[in-house]
Parts: C-alpha cells; structure tokens; sequence
C-alpha cells in the first residue's frame, strides 16, 4: 500500500530568522512531498530565504493571519498527488517530526487540530501564557456547547493541523478570509457546520525564534483575540459578513 503523503503549507510573517530551519525541517520528512510558505507580504527576508530553502513560495499582499492562512490552504490543495494538507508555522514553534501522531488519527476524521496544552509536551518557555493556555481550553468549550456532541476542543488558537484535500476543498468556499488573527476559530467552527469530523491531536510546542507578531504578543492582544473568538462564534461571524 502507496504511503500516505503530505503537501505542507507555511504561514510566515518577517521570519526571516526561522523560515529556512521550518522549511528544512518539514523537507526532510519522509512523508512530506512538498513546503508551501506564503508570505504575508514580509519586509525582510522571508521570501527569499524560504525559497533557497527549497519551498515553493507564494506572497499574499493583503495584509492579516486569516489571509495568509487562507492563501495557504487554497494553494495546497492544488496539488492532487497528495491526499493531506498540513497547515503549520514557520517561526519553529511546532515540529515536522508530529505530522506521524496527526496521521495516525487521520482515518477518523476530516480535520485533525494539532492541540499544544497537554503539559509535558509543551516547553516552559513558549509565548503561550498561563492566561492564554487557558483561555484557549475556554473557548474552546464554548465550541464544544455551540456544537454539542460533535467534538472534544482544548486549543482555538493552534495553527497546526491535518485537512484531508477533499474535505478543504468543501470548506474552503465557506470560510472568510477577513477573520484576522481568529481565523483558527472560524475554520473550526465552520467545519462543523459543515457537518467535518474534528479531532485533536497532542503536539509538542516550542519558544518560536524571533518576535512574536500575531495573537500571543501579549496576554492584552491574547485577550482582545479571545474575545474576537467568542464574538464570532455568537454571532456566526455576522461581523465580517
């Protein structure tokens, strides 16, 4: 039986000093056919460090996480040969080395969400705070109410996840490109409206190498995000309609 292949897919912000080891890193994956890194139109070198790493570069003009999410799955799925995306970071907070745990539960599910609060797999010195660590298990029970029964949810804010191709291929019409830095929780919410399985999936969690720029800046920022989530999920994202 043909082994089970992966199209990795990148999101990069002014990484320039973590690109090229993420893009390696995920190369050197058996598993892995290919990197995609979109860029968030970076003002560094991200683009062209990530090329002459051997990934397949794409730049995103438009400016937020929900675009350069969205710009990734949508290139990703392009490619037929591989039956699964793998959505990840390239500031080296995760490890291509957890894509064998997400496989392995691939064949119950649509969606696997690679979930970084299980403890012992987490690094003490991540940017991911005690208030965040538990206000993503919060919201992501609020999920679990909004759809009771369809899934167990720790981790709203985690980029790293499996997508079987034919399923992104369902979601991807429905999801909104608009949703900035709660775009993780839109995709979620979204693929359950879809009637897509969810599962989660432990994954190790690391410091990520340079500045963080997104939701985890502060416990400020991972607050206003967090309240952008459960907005969202109130209101089906009505705001970005």
């Amino acid at each position: 039986m043909q082994r089970r292949r992966v199209t990795v897919a990148l999101t990069a912000y002014n990484d320039e000093e973590s690109i090229a080891g993420a893009v390696e890193d995920f190369l050197l994956h058996p598993l892995v056919e290919r990197v995609i890194v979109v860029s968030n139109n970076s003002s560094d070198r991200t683009f062209e460090r990530a090329e002459a790493a051997g990934a397949i570069t794409f730049n995103e003009t438009a400016p937020g996480y929900g675009r350069c999410v969205f710009r990734c799955l949508s290139e990703a799925v392009r490619f037929e040969d591989t039956e699964f995306v793998v959505l990840c970071e390239g500031d080296s907070t995760f490890r291509a080395y957890d894509i064998e745990k997400l496989l392995a539960y691939a064949p119950h599910a649509d969606i696997v969400n690679g979930t970084r609060t299980v403890e012992p797999l987490r690094q003490y010195l991540t940017q991911l705070s005690v208030f965040m660590y538990y206000g993503n298990i919060f919201v992501g029970k609020l999920l679990e109410a909004k759809h009771l029964g369809r899934g167990t949810i720790t981790d709203m804010g985690t980029t790293y996840k499996l997508c079987r191709r034919d399923a992104l291929i369902r979601l991807l019409p429905h999801l909104n490109p608009a949703v900035n830095l709660e775009f993780n929780a839109h995709l979620l919410d979204t693929a359950l409206y879809q009637d897509l399985v969810l599962l989660e999936c432990p994954i190790t969690f690391h410091p990520r190498i340079g500045f963080s720029k997104g939701g985890n800046v502060d416990n400020w920022r991972g607050l206003v995000v967090g309240w952008r989530m459960i907005v969202g999920l109130v209101s089906d994202w009505k705001r970005y309609a």
